[in-house]
């Protein structure tokens, strides 16, 4: 007949498993967003948020006038065809998902782009209010049309989101605004793994890259400069130190812990028997 355990034995079963249940746990405040904010009101983030236009970027441009078919031949639709998306004149066409070519204006390596009848434009390094004025100016001065009214938007206004995110993706704005918190969203929010304290944003403008790590614990985060993303911004969530472990060590680690637990309950067991 087997011997109860020793009272001594059960106490020693109980802490080890005490010690493995809260060295398990969760750190809830690395966990939560903004977890030092309190109830209060914020004032607004002063940032500018219009987007500059770059090299590399293509355009919307809608003109019109009074005399709409005065205005209809700087509307030509762009011809689209997979193969090649550029035409002779610099424009391009961006398929959207499950949606029709959307005409657009490259912006070339000149930083210019080619307008019918107005010829090369200067885009790069203006925000869409300058060149919206520079084209109207153009029309005008030039006695292309009375009282045009010209439109732009960004074909191409994305970010990127990498790294311990439920869904990696890329994000396409149509708003042309976006926060790091929407974005984040989009791509199924930050795992229990991805460290909240440390998110690398990565943001090139003027042919300079440039990188900063943000902490999205810090209640601040709200009124940073960063809270709201740029065109082509990336955004990586870096994993954590168990993450990595898990990730690396699991395959191996595994079967040499279960190995052990059976080999440490054999030995128990043949203990409490010979006593």
């Amino acid at each position: 007949m087997r011997e109860r355990p020793k009272p001594y034995f059960r106490k020693t079963v109980v802490f080890v498993a005490l010690a493995a249940l809260f060295a398990s746990c969760v750190n809830t405040k690395q966990a939560a967003y903004f977890n030092n904010l309190n109830d209060t009101t914020l004032a607004a983030v002063k940032v500018d948020f219009e987007p500059v236009i770059q090299k590399n970027d293509i355009l919307q441009i809608n003109i019109s006038a009074a005399n709409p078919q005065e205005a209809m031949m700087y509307n030509l639709p762009n011809t689209y065809s997979p193969g090649a998306t550029t035409t002779a004149t610099g424009n391009v066409s961006v398929a959207p998902a499950g949606g029709n070519p959307a005409a657009g204006y490259l912006v070339n390596q000149q930083g210019t782009i080619e307008l019918p009848v107005l010829g090369a434009i200067k885009a790069d390094g203006l925000t869409k209010t300058a060149l919206t004025d520079t084209i109207r100016r153009q029309l005008v001065d030039r006695k292309l049309l009375v009282d045009p009214v010209v439109s732009i938007r960004f074909l191409n206004y994305r970010v990127t989101v990498l790294g311990e995110v439920a869904r990696p993706t890329v994000v396409n704005v149509s708003s042309e605004k976006i926060s790091i918190l929407e974005a984040l969203g989009m791509a199924g929010d930050i795992t229990i793994y991805g460290k909240k304290e440390n998110v690398l944003l990565i943001r090139e403008q003027d042919g300079v890259r440039t990188t900063r790590r943000l902490n999205l614990n810090d209640a601040g985060m709200l009124g940073s400069p960063y809270f709201y993303l740029k065109p082509n911004d990336i955004v990586y969530v870096e994993p954590s130190r168990a993450k990595v472990a898990t990730t690396s060590k699991a395959n191996t680690v595994v079967p040499i812990v279960l190995s052990a637990l059976s080999l440490v309950v054999i030995l128990v067991d043949r203990l409490i028997v010979n006593n």
